[in-house]
């Protein structure tokens, strides 16, 4: 298990992560997203043990990433912007790796090659950007990671690549119980994949939950009435957001369905609709309920 346990890091007087505790079981994908600035870079980089933590840190199995050989040989970072050498491609990158990680899968590496459309002996840095991105993954997956932290994974990805990507994602989590963290702006492509979800803020988890819990919890619907009714109509329904013209109103409310859903039928609408929310409008909602300026966030 990834457990994250008080991990802070300074870079001068800037607190970049300010005591972060969470974990991230195995066979899990966590998704990792927030405002500009809000440390998720900084997070993945001490979690692989490229940053070392100020106070507390990233353990797996109880070991310290950043001190622990074994626990780095256990986990691959992608970052946003991959570095490799003038001279690498993806045959001599991947001789490198065959010495480094003890459970490099030689089959799987040739079955990769053979599904992404890429130049093995090409230079990989005058690949196009989402050529990288794809290099960079047949690599990951080869070493068998049982942690793979990935930051902006889809930035650059062409629409079909992006989808054999997250299936190869989804494929390594299901058989191998693979954990995986993505840090990412991209909601809508987290939320096809992602089971887990934190959000962070100027260095702070301030909410982790798993997808469905969130989905659950907060709830879009329109209501119209065939008598004018007041702005204070649902006192006593936990709204959390409200907008309406005339008598047609849209509200935002958090909560069960069985407990609002029952107090709105007793207001008699005239009309009454769920609508479904995004993982993006869930994410606004939460920032603005907890004081933040969602025009920052995402």
């Amino acid at each position: 298990m990834l457990e994250i346990k008080n991990a802070t890091k300074r870079f001068g007087d800037i607190k970049a992560l300010d005591g972060l505790d969470f974990t991230v079981p195995e066979g899990t994908v966590f998704g990792l997203v927030g405002s500009n600035g809000a440390g998720k870079s900084t997070l993945l980089r001490l979690i692989s043990g490229i940053y070392a933590p100020d106070e507390g840190g990233a353990y797996i199995d109880e070991e310290l990433t950043y001190e622990s050989i074994n626990a780095k040989s256990e986990l691959f970072f992608i970052p946003d912007f991959p570095y490799y050498y003038g001279s690498s491609t993806l045959n001599n990158t991947a001789d490198l790796l065959r010495m480094v990680y003890r459970d490099w899968d030689e089959d799987y590496f040739e079955k990769l090659c053979s599904t992404f459309p890429i130049n093995r002996k090409q230079r990989i840095i005058n690949m196009s950007k989402g050529m990288q991105r794809q290099a960079s993954l047949i690599l990951a997956l080869s070493t068998r990671p049982k942690y793979l932290l990935l930051d902006e994974i889809f930035d650059g990805l062409d629409p079909v690549v992006r989808a054999l990507v997250k299936r190869l994602i989804v494929e390594n989590v299901t058989d191998r119980d693979m954990a995986v963290v993505i840090a990412s702006h991209n909601l809508r492509e987290l939320e096809d994949i992602c089971d887990h979800i934190g959000l962070m803020h100027k260095g702070k988890i301030i909410l982790q939950r798993e997808l469905d819990e969130i989905k659950c919890d907060i709830h879009k619907v329109q209501v119209a009435f065939s008598q004018p009714v007041g702005d204070d109509i649902f006192a006593g329904i936990n709204v959390i957001k409200q907008s309406r013209q005339g008598n047609l109103f849209s509200i935002t409310v958090r909560g069960a369905e069985e407990d609002y859903l029952p107090k709105l039928r007793a207001l008699e609408p005239a009309f009454m609709e769920n609508l479904p929310l995004t993982l993006e409008e869930v994410f606004i909602e939460e920032m603005e309920g907890v004081g933040y300026d969602a025009n920052n966030i995402l």
